[in-house]
This record gives C-alpha cells, sequence and structure tokens, in this order.
C-alpha cells in the first residue's frame, strides 16, 4: 500500500476480508480470541507469531487503525490509546525513568503541561520549557540527563511553528528522542518522521474522527521505541476500543476531503478577522503575517484548520463576543464538522498561571476558531455579527 498516494491509503488499507467476502470492514467486538491448539497459544503470548490475544492490546480494528495512520506518517510501528492523552502519557512513561529530563516546547496543551507540572515530578521526571519561537536557545538548556523532545506544532492555541527539519537535526546531534504532537496538522498536512521525528502523537478525536463523536488517541514511530509502549500499555491498560478503533479507521477515508474545506474556511476567516477593526491581532500559519509563515510553508501542505485572534477590549470583549455567537458552538473540542469558538485562558489552559500563558502569547483576549465544514460565508457572518455587538 505505500506505493499508493494519501488519499488511496485512507480508503483502501484495511484488515483481511472474513470468509464472508466484506467490502467494508467489519465490527470485531470480542474480549478475546481462540486459538487452534496449545502450542498456537503460547507462540502469541511469546510474541512468536501474529495471533491476536486479547483486546486490550491486539483486535483487527485496532490493527487497521494503526497500520493507516503508518502509512500515511512513514512510520514503522504504532499503538492506539483510548485518547490523545493517554497517548502522551504513555510515551513518557513507558519511555522515561527517575531522573531524566524533558526538554518541552513552552506553548503545549494544558493537560500535557499538567503531566509535566504536576505528575511526572513524582516519578522524579523533570523538565525545562524551551521558547519555541526562539530555538538559538535550545542548545543552552539541554541538561546531561535530557532524555527526549516534547514539541506541538502548530501549537495549542497560539498556532506557534517550529522548523521540523531544524528540530529533527537538533536531537539526533544530541542523540534525544524526538517526539512531535502532529494533532492539528494532520498526516495530510505535516509528516513529522520526514524531518527526523522518532515519533508522532495524535488525539484522533479531532481531525483523525473529525465529526465530535468519539475519543482516541494513537502513537506511530520507530519499532524499537513503540515496542517499549506497547509493553507499557498492554501492562497499564490505556487502550482504545475496537468500536472507536473502526469508526476512527472509517473517518480516515474522508481526511483528505475534510482538511481541504477546513483549511479554505479557516483560511477565508482569517483574511476577514485580520481586517476588522475590533481585532487586534490574528495568527493563522496560511497567512503571510504569521512569524513563521516560511517555515509553515516549507513543512506544512495548508495552513489548517484553526485560527487564534485576540479582540480589543480583552477578557470582557471576549465574553461578549462568544455569547453573542448564534451559529458557531462554544465546546472544548476542534476539528469537528461543525465550527467550534473556545476562550483558552479560561477553558483549555486555565489550569496555567496568568504568566506562564502571557509567555506563549495566551493573551486574555484571545479566541480559539476550529474552522468547520459549513459555508464559510454563514461562518463568518454569525463571526461578523458577534463582533459588532461585543463591539458596542
Amino acid at each position: 500500500m505505500s506505493d499508493y498516494q494519501f488519499e488511496t491509503i485512507a480508503v483502501r488499507a484495511q484488515s483481511e476480508r472474513t470468509q464472508h467476502n466484506e467490502h467494508s470492514t467489519p465490527l470485531f467486538l470480542t474480549s478475546s480470541f481462540v486459538f487452534d491448539d496449545a502450542e498456537q497459544m503460547r507462540g502469541a503470548f511469546a510474541e512468536e507469531n501474529d495471533s491476536n490475544i486479547y483486546s486490550r492490546f491486539t483486535n483487527p480494528n485496532t490493527d487497521e487503525l494503526i497500520e493507516k495512520i503508518c502509512l500515511m506518517e512513514g512510520a514503522e510501528a504504532g499503538f492506539a490509546t483510548a485518547s490523545g492523552m493517554a497517548a502522551v502519557f504513555a510515551g513518557f512513561m513507558a519511555l522515561l525513568q527517575s531522573g531524566d529530563h524533558i526538554l518541552c516546547a513552552n506553548a503545549v496543551f494544558g493537560s500535557t503541561h499538567t503531566l509535566l507540572t504536576k505528575y511526572l515530578p513524582k516519578w522524579g521526571i523533570t523538565h525545562t520549557y524551551a521558547p519555541i519561537d526562539k530555538p538559538a536557545q535550545w542548545e543552552q538548556l539541554i541538561q546531561p540527563n535530557t532524555k527526549l523532545i516534547f514539541v506541538e506544532t502548530p501549537s495549542n492555541p497560539g498556532l506557534d511553528i517550529i522548523d521540523l527539519e531544524w528540530l529533527g537535526n537538533f536531537a539526533k546531534q544530541h542523540e534525544l528522542i524526538l517526539i512531535v504532537d502532529n494533532c492539528f496538522a494532520t498526516p495530510y498536512l505535516q509528516r513529522p518522521i520526514k524531518y527526523g521525528a522518532d515519533l508522532v502523537i495524535h488525539s484522533a478525536t479531532k481531525y483523525i474522527d473529525g465529526q465530535g463523536r468519539t475519543l482516541g488517541g494513537i502513537i506511530v514511530g520507530r519499532q524499537e521505541l513503540i515496542h517499549k509502549i506497547y509493553l507499557f500499555a498492554r501492562n497499564s491498560g490505556p487502550a482504545l476500543s475496537p468500536f472507536n478503533a473502526w469508526i476512527l479507521s472509517k473517518s480516515l477515508e474522508t481526511l483528505a476531503v475534510r482538511m481541504d474545506r477546513h483549511c479554505e474556511n479557516a483560511l477565508k476567516i482569517a483574511s476577514f478577522l485580520e481586517q476588522h477593526p475590533a481585532v487586534e491581532w490574528v495568527e493563522y500559519p496560511g497567512l503571510p503575517s504569521h512569524p513563521q509563515y516560511a517555515i509553515a510553508q516549507k513543512q506544512m501542505k495548508a495552513g489548517g484548520g484553526i485560527i487564534a485572534f485576540s479582540l480589543r477590549g480583552g477578557l470582557e470583549k471576549g465574553k461578549k463576543f462568544l455569547n453573542a455567537l448564534t451559529m458557531c458552538s462554544l465546546t472544548a473540542n476542534l476539528g469537528d464538522t461543525r465550527t467550534i469558538v473556545t476562550h483558552p485562558a479560561s477553558t483549555t489552559h486555565s489550569k496555567l498561571t496568568e504568566e506562564e500563558r502571557s509567555s506563549v502569547g495566551i493573551t486574555n483576549g484571545l479566541v480559539r476558531i476550529s474552522a468547520g465544514l459549513e459555508h464559510h460565508k454563514d461562518i463568518i457572518n454569525d463571526i461578523q455579527l458577534a463582533l459588532e455587538i461585543a463591539d458596542n
């Protein structure tokens, strides 16, 4: 399948047909699998054959999802988890031990920040935040016990971009494991492994599902690293259910066409916001005004479906804007068919201090828009009316 184009892989990569010769992959809703004899069962537990054992760690539906993402990302192997944060946590816990240090980009999702600051220190794992927009400073932040680098690009919610080619070379030079959260871009727009990433993480809840229906996570990359993650997850249990894996695998069949529309709508929305007098600033990787526009053009197929902007007037104007929306949804998700508007400072990044939010550009007036698949004129009309109400 690796010889096919992205869109064909998304549609045609599937588990082997059963004896019924079904066209679409069926659901395998079973907790366990039977063996022909004792020797086959022994070999399965000894990892000497590919027999399915137990759906907590092997199932045809999760296997199909993993295979598709591996083909899309150019990865050797992968593991599917119950959520995106389960994938992040499994990666950390499987690869780190007490005394290790993480070099992390300073612009990451709020729950990732909480893992780094509240939970990993319990096991003696420390971290240092590196400014995503100042790569020249990263060299001096490397410590003798640094084990891995973790980044999001584009970042959540400020849409900072880091040069993956530079970062891949930097990680290799220092012999560090490089983990890239590729949730915002998806493998359709960006392939971090091409630039030297060892592992790529997705919250499949977002664009991979794309319809706000289910939870899921996936981590793919180098075989030897994934095997460690597999062993950790096999024993700790953050597994993706076969039903959710089936949904996500079917969703991948439309990822390319959905992302094209998300990107088209987002660019039109961002261009509108950039010209509006009530808007202080706009960040969107597809706009020439974005500070890392040239880098985004080099490593991304398009600018993605997320826009960040700030209203003049700060928090109060932001609240008035959100309350005035009539079509766009106020919810904590993104990557949905429906346009979603979020206020990160009071929701997704509320656990950060104001100083921590400020250091990565999350002002009290920042608003994040996840452009949906509605007609762009309807989205913009809703935003325009809410801006007018907020400005009065």
